[in-house]
């Protein structure tokens, strides 16, 4: 499929506590460098006629109203972890002044999950303002968001499968350890990498920042860009300092553009 000019928006990049994280005294949650401040982890994407997000965190709504985002036609989501999805309730604004609903992408597990946490979007008895969703079952076929193109990339967070996503040359992975070698085959080529770096120590479940750089080379991607960090990463100047030249840490409001 074809995939027309894309702007990338990095609406958050911080992992599920957020930086500054609640209650932590440590140098980087007492950053005056406002790239030290990370939302919770979702994309927005565009074309000339269609705009989706990666995922609803906590901080969804508060990241619309900092984009000035009026209109969205569309949420993909990667897994139903909570700071992944929980902001979806506030998805009722865009119903209310499109009159229309949401289209929602998600596998079959996220989608069950949507559905136990969000119950009353989907009960038989319904009330004004609730969410009104249009549910779209994904799998790792292609599907088409409008006029965006969207490949699901199959991942692991430690036991559960995430889905990441390549649109066009860009790729998007967050929330994963490991990706198997068939997969990998779908990140190939592109011109653009996302991938979660957590922090410099192993994890259970995320890539480290050596394990992110291995594999972005490994894959040969031209330039490569690190988001879901942890305080434990450290501070943004001095991690992006020590960072190959092709390699960058994401920040919130970071804007791409793809032609």
């Amino acid at each position: 499929m074809n995939c027309p000019p894309l702007r990338i928006t990095f609406l958050g990049t911080g992992t599920s506590g957020g930086v500054p994280m609640i209650g932590c005294d440590c140098s980087v949650c007492h950053s005056n460098d406002s790239k030290d401040k990370r939302l919770r982890s979702s994309i927005m994407v565009e074309s000339a006629t269609t705009r989706l997000v990666v995922d609803t965190g906590p901080d969804f709504r508060y990241q619309m109203l900092r984009q000035q985002v009026k209109k969205l036609d569309a949420v993909v989501f990667t897994h139903p972890h909570k700071d992944h999805m929980a902001g979806l309730d506030d998805i009722r604004a865009f119903n209310y002044f499109s009159k229309r609903h949401m289209e929602i992408y998600a596998d079959s597990l996220t989608e069950e999950a949507l559905r136990r946490d969000f119950y009353y979007a989907f009960s038989d008895t319904r009330y004004p303002g609730i969410p009104e969703l249009n549910l779209n079952t994904i799998t790792e076929e292609p599907f088409l968001v409008g006029d965006i193109p969207v490949q699901p990339i199959q991942v692991w967070h430690h036991r559960m499968p995430v889905l990441g996503f390549r649109f066009g040359a860009f790729t998007y992975i967050t929330d994963a350890n490991r990706i198997e070698s068939d997969q990998q085959q779908k990140i190939k080529g592109s011109e653009i990498m996302v991938l979660n770096a957590l922090r410099k120590q192993d994890h259970l479940s995320h890539f480290t920042l050596e394990q992110a750089l291995l594999l972005i080379e490994q894959l040969q991607i031209p330039t490569g860009y690190l988001t879901h960090i942890s305080h434990q990463l450290g501070k943004h100047a001095e991690v992006e300092a020590e960072l190959p030249p092709q390699i960058h840490l994401a920040y919130d409001g970071l804007v791409l553009e793809l032609s």
